[in-house]
């Protein structure tokens, strides 16, 4: 009996549907966008969510963090000096395992006559691919890295080197010195993993080896994780964890423990307290995807009550001849969940065909689980959902009209000031308005910081790392570039330019306050520092090793640290890091070495004393950026041949410091534009229900001599109204959003109110261009056609 029923609700469903060819489709399209916008974006979220939660023993995985008094308050940050793990393992035995990751790179990777500059990889624990259980193609995860000669290698990296995965025993050149042999093949690791980009895992012990280990605990440097046993107290943990370092050297730093799960989603810290961080971000899309889903249910309904009147006489026969309230809610949402089954199947089609160019686009990998039964249960009820949720106000609207006055013909349409359908056409463009706000605040923070000024000259500047013979050969290197004037100025640093290697807050100078802790970046060069990179000189000169020897104990500093140092005239004055001391010879302009989007720490550049590992070069403007390129390569493969030439420019490395904002912007856009589409779609379904009801009112003042542009107006009148009282509802709750979003930017602009008028106006714009269609149309009408039957 309920089969048959459910198949007369079905078939009637159909006949309605069909009957109403273009509601129907607008409510598809409308759904099925929408639809496909929140699949996308449930995706990405659970792409979010799962990272670095999908090890087999991710509930017992942390990695640890360091903490710190500063005279901001309390500085949080995740590297540990490298004798943190022996200490932590041997002093709290609640610790299973522990594994080290220091991260390198550009090893040149020799087999037989095949050389690869290696990408990502990384020096591990021999611990570490049994604490992580990595998909393992080949080898024993248990032993392949306890020797020094031991070499894990990605699938990728594999098949790069030997055309095969099949290799293990074979044997690989680091370096044109040290030979290893491959123990394991990893499989592809999940992208949701931070060590997705990993290419090989060479054992701690080869690191060692090599010398670029060190005992020092003032050096952090290295990601420590820890593996604790089932069933421990955290508490007691966390208490043995926290002072360890403070027992093993003169530092006020403190260790903490943070769920390997949690570290990627919850990474910002403010005054030592987590306040979030990407986790915002994926709270934000979700309420996104609420929104996007509810606009495209907010189109089913309003449209459908716009047409309760033409169905009024139906719902009044069936109740006549029997049929119950109960029946035709029924009724009414199997016509809605059949049309949400229908979009559902256009919607997972839509976001088959989008999905890559979504994944390069948030920069994730993402696939739809087609192959998972759970996807699929989740799949239908996600359509049930949005079939009841789209059809559950026109169901109870319509189901409760009263068959006497519909079959009387006393069922008439009369205009209220606030009706169901007004208020939800409010809802749909004041969600749609916040999101042009934000897309638009975004942009605006964006450009302001592409403006600021960076404080060195990007162009025609490139930077090589120093491997291979390019240290021993350095002299012959530079003098060569410079001799045959392919380069006007070099300079050897620390790291390059736009990056940040070291930071220290154990500065000395005469006069500092012995309570005052503040932090500093560390750079070291040297010579000709401002001369290459183009650091504007305040005070004082550049480093030049020829003219004064000594510049190898000398310093340059950036504005603010001068400020914060509080020397009226810093020349000459002295700066202590450790057992080194500095002679402050340059102030130079603040320049961006970290976030274009955060203010400058104060910076110290030091003399070539520090340890250098970066060649910057200046290029000769005359020579073209090729013929520079040619000619330079050439130098670098006479004094280092067995490596490949290895450049970067510095303009592309400073650019994709705005990558992660250009992807926010690009998505708040596209969601901008999709709300927008959808709330179009719908007023316009509007629109023309509303001119074809009221097309005789039309005739009878067009007989009247009402000119074509006052009809217009008065069909569009209503909904600018409408769209009005969006924006004064919107601009508010946009503010509030965006402006706690902005306060995480240290250096940004505050919203103004172009922003808002910018936004009114192009809404309005859009909502009149959207009804004008069907207002001209039904203006232009022949009113003899209208009024013939009357």
């Amino acid at each position: 009996m309920r089969v048959m029923v459910l198949n007369g609700f079905i078939k009637i469903a159909f006949r309605n549907l069909k009957r109403t060819k273009g509601f129907t489709a607008i409510n598809i399209i409308g759904l099925a966008v929408g639809m496909a916008s929140a699949m996308l974006i449930i995706l990405w979220v659970s792409f979010q969510w799962s990272f670095d939660k999908i090890y087999p023993k991710a509930a017992l995985l942390y990695t640890v963090g360091s903490i710190e008094p500063s005279n901001e308050g309390f500085a949080v940050w995740f590297s540990t000096p490298k004798p943190l793990a022996a200490a932590v393992k041997n002093e709290i035995p609640q610790v299973r395992d522990v594994s080290r990751f220091s991260g390198v790179d550009r090893f040149l990777l020799t087999v037989g006559n095949k050389k690869i500059i290696s990408g990502r990889g990384a020096f591990v624990d021999s611990t570490f691919l049994g604490m992580f259980d990595l998909p393992v193609l080949a080898g024993d995860p248990e032993t392949a890295l306890v020797n020094p000669s031991n070499i894990v290698l990605s699938k990728g990296m594999a098949i790069s080197l030997f055309g095969s995965t099949d290799i293990i025993g074979k044997t690989i050149k680091v370096d044109s010195a040290e030979v290893v042999h491959v123990t394991a093949v990893l499989d592809d690791i999940p992208s949701n993993s931070r060590f997705s980009k990993s290419e090989y895992f060479l054992p701690w012990t080869f690191m060692e080896k090599i010398g670029f280990a060190d005992q020092s605990w003032h050096n952090s440097s290295v990601d420590l994780f820890v593996l604790l046993h089932p069933n421990v107290n955290l508490g007691e943990v966390q208490q043995k964890l926290k002072g360890i370092t403070k027992k093993n050297a003169d530092l006020k730093t403190e260790n903490f423990l943070k769920p390997i799960g949690e570290s990627y989603l919850y990474d910002q810290y403010k005054n030592g307290i987590a306040l979030g961080g990407r986790i915002e971000m994926v709270r934000a899309f979700i309420i996104i995807a609420i929104f996007i889903l509810l606009i495209a249910c907010i189109n089913f309904m309003n449209l459908s009550t716009a047409q309760s009147e033409r169905r009024a006489k139906e719902v009044g026969i069936r109740k006549v001849v029997g049929a119950g309230r109960k029946s035709l809610i029924g009724q009414f949402l199997s016509e809605s969940i059949l049309l949400s089954f229908v979009s559902g199947i256009l919607a997972l089609l839509i976001a088959y065909f989008v999905l890559p160019s979504f994944g390069q686009l948030v920069g994730s990998a993402l696939i739809l689980p087609l192959s998972n039964v759970y996807f699929w249960f989740s799949f239908v009820g996600f359509i049930l959902l949005t079939g009841i949720l789209a059809g559950s106000y026109p169901a109870f609207f319509m189901s409760s009209f009263q068959p006497v006055n519909v079959l009387k013909g006393k069922f008439i349409h009369i205009p209220q000031k606030l009706n169901p359908r007004k208020i939800l056409v409010v809802i749909q463009f004041s969600i749609a308005v916040v999101l042009i706000i934000a897309t638009l605040v975004i942009r605006q923070q964006l450009l302001h910081a592409q403006n600021r000024e960076v404080g060195f000259d990007k162009k025609n500047l490139i930077y090589v790392s120093e491997i291979g013979d390019i240290p021993k050969n350095m002299e012959l290197i530079k003098r060569t570039l410079l001799e045959q004037n392919i380069a006007i100025s070099t300079s050897r640093t620390m790291s390059p330019i736009t990056q940040r290697w070291s930071g220290w807050n154990g500065f000395i100078w005469e006069g500092k306050d012995p309570n005052s802790i503040i932090q500093f970046n560390r750079q070291a060069t040297d010579e000709k520092i401002v001369a290459t990179v183009g650091l504007q000189l305040i005070a004082g000169r550049d480093f030049d090793l020829v003219k004064f020897p000594t510049d190898s104990m000398s310093a340059i500093i950036n504005e603010t640290a001068a400020k914060v140092m509080n020397l009226e005239n810093p020349i000459g004055n002295y700066i202590v890091d450790g057992t080194d001391k500095f002679t402050i010879i340059g102030v130079v302009k603040d320049f961006i070495q970290e976030s274009p989007f955060r203010p400058v720490l104060p910076t110290v550049i030091e003399g070539a004393h520090m340890w250098l590992r970066t060649l910057h070069i200046k290029f000769n403007p005359q020579l073209s950026t090729q013929e520079a390129l040619t000619k330079t390569e050439k130098i670098f493969k006479t004094y280092n041949p067995n490596y490949p030439f290895d450049y970067r420019f510095l303009d592309t490395e400073y650019a994709e410091k705005f990558n992660e904002t250009q992807k926010t912007a690009r998505l708040a856009t596209l969601f901008a534009v999709l709300t927008i589409f959808i709330s179009c779609l719908g007023l316009f379904g509007l629109a023309a229900y509303m001119a074809e009801s009221r097309i005789k009112e039309i005739g009878i003042r067009k007989v009247l001599g009402a000119s074509v542009f006052s009809v217009m107006a008065m069909l569009s009148k209503e909904f600018v109204i409408l769209v009005i009282i969006s924006c004064i509802i919107a601009f508010p709750i946009a503010y509030w959003a965006m402006d706690h979003y902005i306060s995480s930017f240290g250096y940004r602009k505050e919203i103004g109110w172009d922003i808002f008028v910018i936004t009114g106006v192009l809404t309005l714009m859009v909502a009149v261009l959207t009804v004008s269609f069907q207002s001209i149309k039904a203006s232009l009408a022949n009113p003899v056609n209208s009024l013939r039957n009357e």
